[in-house]
Order: structure tokens, then C-alpha cells, then sequence
């Protein structure tokens, strides 16, 4: 156990002292909420957009005009009697973006329309038309029907609706959730969980070729046995990852004390008068529910922010963070141990290339399945693979913000331990053989005598 001891110090220190891992451990978290933020921005962002001169010609009818609405990035020019062949021609010349055919059978034919440019036009500006259009067709549908004000009644009866989600434990504790933050902790947990099992699993891998390569593997297992070299990398390497997320975790609750201190305390809604009389709420209504409207009327964006950080506090964090680390360490030293054993098979990375696919194929496959829980967190195929070990460190972690029953949870950690056992057993198999064979080619077959080796 010394032994181990040591090759695990080594392998630690050597990894922790490299800048690649100190600059990775402080850019990681910014690089992943720029993934998740930067292209929501870029999206909103007003700047550097093309205002677009629309011109809308309609076939022998006004039945549409001036219903599509002005906006800060298109304007729409309703031209009559005009050749739409010939403005085909030279409708860029004129200074139009495009050109709006709309044909009065749009009543009745919902693709009786066409949008004509030189450029493919951006999803927001077909969603306006398109939306603009529908709610005319459904106001003349109306009118056919004879009802008086009929304008007034359309504004008074335009509602929105917006659903609280709330949670209620066996103990009957009522806590406020947020499915958007469930989904967006899936979506970062399990692409977390995907990256760092495969990161570090391929720095095993390669860390056993290089040692392979150069012969300095022959001077260890002088000293120590192979099966004892391999569990040292790979504990080393695993405390490494360790280190790095506790790291990402204390950042985090850094962070968000700060927005709680400084942030929130502007919208603190205890602080802020109930306006809205208490006889019109019911029994079922939250708690702090008057007062979110209270403070959505006089900062309504810090409101919003201060509503949505409430509902990620909500969240079962320790549960989240204990089960990260569980199916970190346990999918970690599964598939370290494998791309360990892999690595001693071969004699360079470029021979690894026949036995990656298999392994890669349930880690990619996890990860889809992982996306699509977000949608369906009670899928059958959820379930399935959150409880099969290859995929269950990807997906159990996307299914836990949403709520797993325990006796799922369990099961899956069962067969985790149960699985990267085994396959920590056959890997020391191979690895002990093939470490110290060079200039032979492998392949399934040599593996697979390997397991069979006894001696």
C-alpha cells in the first residue's frame, strides 16, 4: 500500500503543479457559462444588426395591409400596383432587403405566402411575420361572426399565464422549483460529468503510452508490481479531477454569497409593502407571492433574476454535489481502468484507435440520452440509462435535479460499485501483461487470452 501511496503522490503533485491545470481550473467555469450565456447575448444583442427595408406586395387584394408592425430592425413598404417580376429583377437596387408576396388565399392556405431575398432571413424576422399574420387572419375569422367591439374584447381577453412548479417532499415541505433551472443543471451536469470522465480517463491512457514508450515503465515494475502501478495513476489522476471540481465548488458558493449580499439585497421582496389586499388571496397561494409583484413593479428585471436565484437555491445542492462526486470517482475509475488497459496494449496512441470506438460509443451515448432527459427526465430510456453503469454517471446525474425515487438511486449506485470492480479487475489483467510487450500489433483476440491468463 506504500507503494501505491507514492505512485499516487507522484502522479498528483506532477498534475496539480502544471499551469495547463491551473489555468484550466480558474477558465473552465467562465468558459462554461460563456457556452451557456455568450450565444443567448449574441442573439438578443441589437448591435451590428442589418436594418431590412421589406417591401410587401399583396395579389390584387388590401385585405393585409399595414398589419405587419414596424419594428427597430425592418421596416415593411406595402407597394400597390406593382410587377412583382420586375421588381424580382432589381428589388436590391431599390434598397429592399426582400420582397413579401402575400396571396389573399392565405385565409385559407397557410403557405399562400413568400418571403423573396438574396440571403437566408434570421428566424426572428419570419417569426414576427408570421406571427403578425396569424392574429389578423384570426381577428377577420372573428368579424365574420358579427361581434360588436370586437377589438376591444381581443385586448381585454389577451392573457398570460405563467405556472409556478412547486415540489412537495414525503414530509410535506412545500419548496418553490424552476424547471428552466432543472433543465439547465442537467444540460451543465451531465456535459460536466461527460468531460471530465473522458478528460481524465484519456490522461491515464496516454500517461501509460509515454511511461510505455520510453522504457521507464520497465524500471518501475522493477520496484513495484504492474497492478499496483496502474491503481496509483489512476487514484492520482482521479484526485486530481477531485481537486479541480471542489475547487469549481468553492468558487461557486463564493459567487453566489456575493450576489446574495450585494445583488438581492436590492430586491429583497420581505422588505417591500404588500399592495395587493389580502382578501383576494386564496390558501393555496405562495407565500411572498404579493410581494414578487410588488417588486416586479418597481425593478422588474432584478425581480426576475432575484425569483430565478431563489429557485436554484432551491434545488437539492448537497444531494447534487454528494452523487457528482459518487458517480465521478466510481465512472471514473471505470473507464480510467480501461483506457488504462488500453494503453498498455499498444505501443503509441495511433494503435488505440481499433479499441476506442467501444469505449466512447456509452460515453457519447450517455450524453444524448442525458440531453433528452431534460425533456423527459421519466423516459424509459432515462431510467434505463441511469441505472446501466456505462451511462449512469451522465444521466443519473441529468435526472437528479428533476427528482429520482431513492430506490432508483440506490440500485444505480449498486451496480456502479458492483461494475467498476469488475472492470478494475480485468484491466489489472491486461495491463500486467501487456505493459511489457513491445513490436507485437494487438488485437481483441490477444486481449481476450489476456483475461484467460491465469498465472
Amino acid at each position: 500500500m506504500s507503494k501505491i501511496s507514492v505512485i499516487i503522490k507522484r502522479e498528483y503533485i506532477t498534475r496539480v503543479r502544471k499551469k495547463s491545470f491551473i489555468i484550466m481550473t480558474i477558465l473552465a467555469p467562465i468558459l462554461m457559462a460563456a457556452i451557456i450565456i455568450l450565444p443567448t447575448v449574441f442573439m438578443m444583442s441589437d448591435k451590428d444588426k442589418d436594418f431590412k427595408k421589406i417591401a410587401v406586395i399583396e395579389d390584387g387584394s388590401d385585405l393585409f395591409r399595414n398589419v405587419i408592425p414596424n419594428t427597430k430592425d425592418a421596416e415593411y413598404v406595402y407597394l400597390e400596383n406593382a410587377d412583382i417580376n420586375e421588381l424580382k429583377k432589381n428589388f436590391e437596387a431599390k434598397g429592399y432587403y426582400g420582397i413579401l408576396y402575400i396571396s389573399p388565399e392565405l385565409v385559407n392556405i397557410p403557405n399562400a405566402i413568400q418571403l423573396i431575398s438574396k440571403q437566408t432571413p434570421p428566424i426572428g424576422l419570419i417569426d414576427h411575420i408570421s406571427g403578425s399574420l396569424e392574429k389578423e387572419i384570426e381577428r377577420q375569422k372573428l368579424l365574420a361572426y358579427n361581434i360588436q367591439n370586437l377589438d376591444d374584447i381581443l385586448k381585454n381577453i389577451n392573457t398570460q399565464v405563467s405556472v409556478q412548479t412547486i415540489k412537495i417532499d414525503d414530509t410535506g415541505k412545500v419548496k418553490e422549483t424552476s424547471t428552466g433551472i432543472a433543465m439547465a443543471m442537467a444540460y451543465i451536469g451531465g456535459f460536466l460529468m461527460y468531460m471530465l470522465v473522458f478528460l481524465f480517463g484519456s490522461q491515464v491512457m496516454r500517461g501509460v503510452i509515454e511511461e510505455k514508450t520510453s522504457r521507464v515503465v520497465e524500471v518501475i515494475v522493477s520496484s513495484v508490481k504492474p497492478v499496483q502501478l496502474m491503481m496509483g495513476k489512476i487514484i492520482g489522476i482521479a484526485l486530481v479531477g477531485l481537486t479541480q471540481f471542489m475547487i469549481w465548488v468553492i468558487l461557486t458558493l463564493g459567487v453566489v454569497t456575493f450576489v446574495r449580499s450585494t445583488v438581492l439585497k436590492k430586491t429583497d421582496i420581505t422588505e417591500i409593502p404588500q399592495t395587493i389586499p389580502q382578501s383576494i388571496m386564496t390558501e393555496n397561494q405562495l407565500p411572498g407571492a404579493t410581494a414578487e409583484a410588488s417588486a416586479a413593479e418597481i425593478n422588474p428585471q432584478l425581480a426576475e433574476f432575484s425569483k430565478i436565484f431563489e429557485s436554484a437555491m432551491n434545488q437539492e445542492w448537497l444531494l447534487i454535489i454528494l452523487a457528482f462526486i459518487f458517480y465521478f470517482i466510481t465512472g471514473y475509475l471505470l473507464y480510467a481502468s480501461v483506457f488504462a488497459a488500453i494503453g498498455s496494449a499498444v505501443d503509441n496512441e495511433t494503435e488505440t484507435q481499433q479499441f476506442m470506438m467501444p469505449v466512447t460509443i456509452p460515453i457519447i451515448l450517455g450524453l444524448m440520452v442525458a440531453v433528452g432527459t431534460m425533456q423527459n427526465p421519466e423516459s424509459s430510456i432515462a431510467f434505463w440509462c441511469s441505472i446501466i453503469p456505462l451511462t449512469s454517471p451522465i444521466v443519473m446525474i441529468a435526472r437528479i435535479p428533476f427528482g429520482v425515487p431513492l430506490w432508483q438511486l440506490l440500485l444505480s449506485m449498486g451496480l456502479m460499485i458492483i461494475t467498476f470492480l469488475a472492470f478494475v479487475w480485468m484491466a489489472a489483467k491486461v495491463y500486467r501483461t501487456g505493459i511489457l510487450m513491445y513490436g507485437k500489433k494487438t488485437s481483441w483476440k490477444e486481449i481476450w487470452k489476456w483475461l484467460k491468463y491465469s498465472a
